[in-house]
């Protein structure tokens, strides 16, 4: 299941940081802008609404961190997350078998910079004849991270060149925000496309 939250900066802090346990409230405070301790807690409380959603679970959850430092429940190591946000939004994916997402933020402009270190030609080329080449962007991006996650392996040397090594891939769930400010993507073996986000706001 996937769970969205595009209305962040609604959270109480104070009463969130309650609420997501010592664990993560340490780590949020960690952050010195308000967003960022706000987008910290956003994933958390996604996280707490599906565990209670679809396993009965409830309290703050206690984690563990794998080799590249995805983490995992340390009492239920057989429930997959995976959590992202950006300054638009928060996102998190749950379910019972490996998953990874990102979500981020449409940029105002495009650095080529980026899209040649992080992009082969043909997905280069598929950005600039986009009708909209940030968007076009913005979901080659969160494919590729949402990919990375789902491996566990986090960013690699070899961007451009990481689809093209891989023989078999998962299926990909790629939504645009209504507003075309932000694009999220989900990555998994048994997605399915008709998957709808259960929003909270």
């Amino acid at each position: 299941m996937i769970y969205l939250n595009d209305h962040i900066f609604d959270i109480d802090l104070s009463e969130t940081l309650r609420k997501v346990g010592p664990q993560r409230a340490e780590y949020a405070l960690r952050y010195r802008r308000e967003q960022d301790k706000k987008l910290s807690v956003a994933v958390i409380l996604l996280l707490m609404e599906g565990l209670e959603r679809e396993y009965g679970l409830s309290g703050p959850p206690v984690f563990s961190f794998g080799p590249n430092g995805k983490p995992f429940l340390a009492d239920h190591p057989e429930i997959h997350f995976n959590l992202s946000h950006c300054p638009r939004a928060a996102l998190c994916a749950l379910g019972d078998e490996t998953v990874g997402c990102d979500i981020e933020a449409v940029p105002d402009e495009l650095d080529w910079d980026v899209c040649r270190h992080c992009f082969n030609e043909a997905e280069q080329a598929s950005i600039r004849d986009a009708a909209n080449p940030l968007l076009a962007f913005t979901e080659l991006w969160t494919r590729k991270e949402a990919y990375l996650k789902w491996t566990g392996e986090g960013l690699c040397d070899d961007l451009p060149g990481l689809f093209e090594r891989t023989i078999s891939l998962p299926r990909f769930l790629t939504r645009i925000a209504p507003d075309q400010s932000y694009v999220w993507t989900v990555c998994g073996n048994n997605l399915s496309q008709n998957c709808i986000p259960f929003i909270i706001r």
